[in-house]
């Protein structure tokens, strides 16, 4: 008497249930071990950072400050930066340019990646708890099964996607990609919003406004943010 198909079928999806279960848990351990390679090296650079300005006689503020599990943040100046990773692991649509990587056509678990966001954000949004100030994302960080990594976003050109699969992260390279986010940050100057996008304000707008200082900010409100910006 034949076996029952639907064994033959249940053991099939069995299998792939537990073979990209696996590979989630391995991505999502590689990217919170990054993460949180990623704070020391926030740390670390704040504390030192902030030194080498106080000898300089410089009253400009770097402070680091760990926001939870998965979340980071670095004051610097009048920007702070966030870093948040996100606790799922992602795929890439096939209109995606890493999939003309070799390394990612070739075994496509290597394109499964988590995922660290990084926002800029001015600081006095926080400061006077500005809460409809708008933030920008300027660059992510995605980490694959074998901690391969590459960078998307404003002036991170040291690990694009065409490198993706021959080197792994280390801590210069976190370096080098807090580095160019803040470089960039400090360069991103908030603009003068378009006269109509202003021109009109409600009452309860300017109470809140004369209260906590709270009528929405950004460095590119008015004006569409780009993804070539600077």
């Amino acid at each position: 008497m034949d076996g029952d198909p639907g064994a033959a079928v249940n053991a099939a999806i069995l299998s792939k249930i537990s073979g990209k279960s696996a590979l989630n848990q391995q991505v999502f351990d590689n990217t919170f071990s990054v993460f949180n390679a990623l704070k020391e090296t926030l740390h670390e650079m704040s504390s030192e950072l902030d030194d080498r300005l106080e000898e300089m006689g410089h009253e400009v503020k770097i402070e680091y400050r760990d926001r939870g599990k998965f979340e980071a943040q670095l004051q610097v100046a009048d920007d702070i930066l966030i870093f948040s990773m996100h606790s799922n692991v992602f795929e890439f649509n096939r209109e995606h340019i890493i999939w003309q990587n070799s390394y990612v056509r070739d075994n496509k678990a290597n394109s499964y990646c988590g995922m660290i966001n990084i926002y800029n954000f001015l600081s006095d949004s926080f400061k006077y708890n500005r809460s409809a100030d708008e933030g920008y994302l300027i660059g992510r960080l995605f980490v694959n099964r074998e901690k391969q990594y590459f960078v998307e976003g404003k002036r991170q050109i040291s690990m694009r996607h065409n490198n993706f699969g021959t080197q792994t992260i280390s801590k210069e390279s976190l370096i080098n990609i807090i580095e160019t986010a803040m470089d960039y940050a400090v360069d991103f100057d908030l603009l003068v919003p378009p006269y109509d996008t202003v021109k009109v304000v409600t009452v309860d707008q300017l109470n809140t406004k004369i209260e906590n200082s709270k009528m929405q900010t950004g460095k590119r409100l008015g004006y569409k943010f780009n993804s070539d910006d600077i």
